[in-house]
């Protein structure tokens, strides 16, 4: 890799984080609410067949909005750990013959489930009432989440986010393409949360993946309902801390669960 300055790592990352932002978001927008919108779908209620309109633009010039500057935050993060990569002062490596290559997935399922418990408590810190105004609520303005809302963080939310990957790098050896792994993963779960749980089959939640995974279904319900389900990847600290909705696997999404909270 080719020594470079800070601020050009930073100047390049913010153009691919925002492209790659536009690029899924945008484009999951369109075949949501222009060619998967043109498509019948099973008769569902009135409520549920209105939130199937496209979100006024002034939402999703909202989300935009705080989606640049969660992504001005998120390129320094990533300029921050290439350069720290160029010093040697990290547990990054580029020669895939150190370990052994079960390590590989190894290593990518433990960075995975470290961010999940990382992200489900400081998601719930993001919610007690002295953080929530400064820190989160602009992700929660969207009550009816869209692609567009996948990366609309305030900045002391993006900034707490984004110091998960930098600290990390630091303390498990991670390949740069494990690494790159788990960015996929994070950018593609972020906007797949975020699709609204009106483009689901109505019984999406007694689906088996739902039991142990998050999904635009599961994460619909906490912005409608903020003491319900902080999880990022996986079910699992909701349901062992009780914050995962009762009904949510038990009866039908769209009609059990939460009143949207104002």
């Amino acid at each position: 890799m080719n020594d470079h300055s800070f601020a050009f790592y930073g100047f390049a990352f913010f153009g691919i984080i925002l492209a790659r932002y536009f690029i899924l978001a945008g484009g999951t927008h369109l075949f949501l609410y222009g060619v998967f919108n043109q498509s019948p779908l099973p008769a569902r209620e009135d409520e549920i067949n209105q939130r199937r309109l496209p979100p006024p633009w002034q939402s999703i010039r909202r989300d935009i909005k705080l989606s640049i500057v969660s992504s001005i935050v998120f390129a320094l993060a990533a300029a921050t750990i290439v350069s720290a990569y160029e010093l040697g002062i990290t547990r990054l490596y580029a020669d895939v013959d150190r370990y052994p290559l079960w390590y590989l997935g190894v290593s990518y399922a433990l960075a995975i489930i470290l961010q999940d418990t990382y992200f489900y408590f400081v998601h719930r810190l993001f919610h007690h009432p002295l953080l929530f105004r400064w820190w989160h609520q602009g992700h929660h303005r969207s009550n009816q989440p869209t692609p567009w809302t996948s990366f609309a963080f305030d900045p002391p939310e993006a900034i707490v986010q984004s110091l998960f990957l930098v600290a990390i790098i630091f303390i498990i050896p991670l390949h740069l393409i494990t690494v790159i792994a788990i960015l996929i993963t994070m950018t593609v779960w972020a906007v797949v949360n975020h699709l609204g749980i009106e483009r689901l089959p109505i019984n999406f939640p007694h689906h088996w993946c739902s039991r142990w995974f998050t999904g635009p279904a599961h994460h619909a319900i906490h912005h409608r309902h903020y003491a319900l389900h902080y999880g990022l990847y996986f079910t699992f600290w909701d349901k062992q801390l009780g914050t995962q909705s009762p009904s949510y696997m038990d009866t039908a999404i769209d009609k059990k669960s939460p009143q949207v909270r104002t």
